[in-house]
């Protein structure tokens, strides 16, 4: 199978990351992963959802919406209240939390909002790459305003899809081949190489247990370059929560 951008099977699509994308968010980065462009924010709030509320604990979470001409055909914005975008939503909010310690900066929340400014494939994943750099800049946001003495994050995230379209496996699929594939998955993984996340449907057919093997070490490969380009976007230096800091990351009040 010859790609139509011409990529090798093994390769995603040019990525940028533009960090402070958005001037008055807290934290902020425009990701463009070939056409797909989505942006993201991050708004801290001082406030938790009921069921936090006098624990001591933040709360992450993030809503995903498709702008109404990202796509070929007008999305109506009542899409943004259910179905596929609230699927996408909590995807974003669990993958962030999975590397964010919650007890390190007090009963606030950290709401990333991730629009779909061009879509071609691929929003979901492009959304978690975003939201991880917008949410480094709020935490540092936090750290500026003297509220935190230690960084919350444990470690990196990113996002890549994986699948098979006309029998060859390949990483980051755009609308054309995610629209045709085979078997389609979306893989989140920490920059230590542990899984957050693996969505894998056969969409026209079945896939063996080597095919998935296969599909998650070209995901982990893929997600080599993210994880490069998120650094580059973030001045090549990411902070991390120490391991023995324990209550010593608590957030000043």
């Amino acid at each position: 199978m010859s790609r139509a951008d011409g990529r090798a099977p093994h390769a995603i699509r040019p990525l940028k990351i533009t960090r402070g994308a958005a001037r008055q968010a807290e934290g902020s980065a425009l990701v463009e992963m070939g056409r797909t462009r989505v942006l993201c924010t991050a708004t801290i709030e001082e406030r938790v959802p009921p069921f936090l509320r006098g624990k001591g604990s933040g709360w992450v979470t993030a809503e995903y919406a498709m702008l109404p001409r990202s796509s070929s055909e007008r999305i109506g914005r009542d899409h943004v209240k259910g179905g596929r975008a609230l699927e996408i939503s909590r995807l974003i909010g669990r993958s962030l939390r999975a590397i964010t310690n919650l007890s390190a900066f007090g009963e606030r929340t950290l709401l990333l909002d991730c629009d779909v400014l061009d879509a071609d494939g691929g929003t979901r994943t492009a959304a978690v790459n975003g939201a991880f750099v917008a949410l480094h800049d709020a935490f540092f946001a936090l750290a500026n305003r003297g509220v935190l003495v230690a960084p919350p994050l444990l470690d990196t995230v990113a996002a890549v899809s994986v699948g098979r379209v006309a029998g060859e496996l390949v990483v980051d699929l755009d609308y054309a081949e995610d629209s045709s594939a085979e078997v389609d998955l979306n893989v989140v993984m920490t920059g230590s190489g542990g899984f957050i996340e693996v969505q894998g449907t056969g969409e026209k057919g079945t896939f063996s247990r080597t095919e998935l093997a296969k599909l998650l070490s070209m995901a982990a490969r893929g997600l080599k370059s993210v994880q490069r380009a998120q650094k580059k976007a973030l001045g090549g230096e990411i902070a991390f929560l120490a391991p023995d800091a324990g209550q010593a990351a608590a957030a000043k009040t």
